[in-house]
């Protein structure tokens, strides 16, 4: 539906959120009012029908707004090759080896540029979210998987394979296997014993059943720790110090003036309250850590980071 504003913007920018269960396109002016939204679920194993599933958002948008938009930018969960063009990705098996952007390029005949989904998230928090102001930031997000994303003046820096700070896929450190008992996880990158293995939602659900309990997800640890479960309490523990760990490596990577949180974890409260302690423990001494945020648009960042990729690069054909 259409969501009416004031006068006419100057230009129409396009922001498609692709996720595991479902690609959203919002349309918005030049102040990032969203002017049309609509969402359809996720041809995860279907490329043509994935392709098709976008054409038919954007064609969708262009006539409920009567006119085409100068840009779209697109968030996908997995990246995608610089040289090939091809994608990979673990939620949306559909784009793995096929020329996605090209592909699409050829649809919409329009400038498009994709990023991936957490690269989307911290330009949205950087631009008019929860760090607003701040020089530079990291977003990361835990949920399903462990990454983010990094902004320098608000604009996002995605580096040369357009990574941009995929910390979730660095190892956790031998010193906390040690320490913990904990065994190395093959992850769905094709890597072994990344951290988000440990310290995404799934991670801590895991974290949960090696000491001996059932949760199947990161809500039934958090509710067992709640009710008074040792597992699970004890599961939260090692999780903060894994991801107090891995927060400061970010830290002594990027040294970001601000770090928002995102995913399922990020409405975790005591996190804000207990995590900066964590990262300090594994920093060098008289080391500042910055403000650990929650986000301000929670699961609207996607799709509103995809529009301001398309507003920031909308002159790149």
């Amino acid at each position: 539906m259409a969501e009416p504003v004031g006068e006419r913007s100057a230009h129409l920018w396009y922001g498609v959120d692709v996720g595991g269960t479902k690609i959203e396109l919002v349309a918005c002016d030049d102040d990032l009012h969203v002017l049309h939204r609509q969402r359809v679920t996720t041809p995860t194993q279907d490329y043509p029908a994935f392709l098709e599933a976008v054409t038919t958002l954007v064609a969708n948008a262009d006539a409920e707004l009567g006119r085409r938009c100068n840009a779209v930018g697109i968030g996908v969960p997995g990246v995608i090759d610089r040289e090939s063009g091809l994608g990979f990705s673990v939620n949306v098996p559909a784009i793995t080896g096929k020329p996605v952007l090209a592909d699409l390029r050829a649809r919409l005949q329009r400038p498009l540029c994709i990023g991936n989904d957490l690269q989307c998230f911290a330009i949205s928090e950087a631009n008019g979210g929860a760090a607003t102001g701040y020089p530079t930031m990291i977003g990361a997000i835990l949920g399903t998987g462990a990454g983010g994303g990094y902004c320098i003046e608000g604009r996002l820096v995605s580096g040369n394979n357009r990574l941009g700070v995929e910390w979730g896929h660095w190892g956790v450190p031998a010193t906390l296997v040690a320490k913990y008992g904990l065994p190395i996880h093959d992850c769905a990158c094709g890597l072994h014993g990344c951290i988000e293995c440990y310290v995404s939602g799934t991670g801590l659900a895991r974290l949960h059943r090696h000491l001996g309990g059932d949760a199947v997800d990161a809500g039934a640890v958090i509710a067992a720790a709640h009710a008074g479960d040792d597992a699970a309490t004890r599961a939260l523990a090692i999780h903060l110090d894994l991801l107090g760990h891995a927060l400061a490596d970010v830290i002594k990577a990027f040294d970001p003036h601000a770090i928002v949180l995102g995913g399922g974890l990020s409405k975790l409260e005591s996190l804000y309250r207990d995590l900066p302690a964590a990262i300090a423990a594994h920093l060098f001494r008289n080391t500042t850590v910055p403000p650990i945020l929650p986000p301000a648009f929670g699961d609207a960042g996607g799709a509103r980071g995809a529009a301001l990729l398309a507003r920031q690069h909308g002159a790149t054909p």
